[in-house]
């Protein structure tokens, strides 16, 4: 799988190791950066790796900012991205069997980087169940391309 990684200032360290995370298990990484400590805005980072996963360059993103918050709130504004911020294995597990989340945000501040890497394999390993939950991904679409109501 081709995952985009990203963050801001607040994630680099976290980003960094996740980097390695995912290489250890065979993924393919493109990392986007930021590569050091200065202030950078968390928008212009999710905004390169949602384009890259809305125009299928990848097949998934991550996004570590101070919460994840804020990333998934840029992020969501690209069409076809479906971006959550994870806490926890629940999160990771339902926000891909039932949301088919293709950009994973993570808060550089708040979790330890264990946490962090099973939240990532959970994502990476848990399939999508579609079904009424595909239907409910088609609406959000729709909504999307500024129809303003689902189908």
């Amino acid at each position: 799988m081709r995952i985009a990684v990203g963050s801001d200032h607040r994630g680099v360290e976290l980003r960094a190791k996740l980097i390695s995370f995912l290489q250890s298990l065979g993924q393919e990484v493109l990392d986007v950066g930021s590569h050091n400590g200065q202030d950078v805005d968390y928008p212009d980072i999710a905004a390169l790796v949602a384009r890259k996963v809305s125009r299928k360059e990848v097949d998934r993103g991550i996004l570590v900012c101070g919460t994840g918050v804020g990333m998934c709130i840029a992020a969501n504004k690209i069409p076809g991205v479906r971006a959550a911020p994870c806490h926890d294995d629940v999160t990771a597990e339902i926000s891909r069997r039932h949301n088919d989340l293709n950009v994973l945000c993570l808060s550089g501040d708040l979790l330890g980087e264990k946490l962090a890497d099973r939240l990532v394999e959970i994502w990476l390993n848990t399939p999508f169940e579609g079904g009424r939950h595909a239907r409910r991904n088609q609406k959000i679409l729709h909504l999307e391309t500024g129809n303003g109501k689902p189908v």
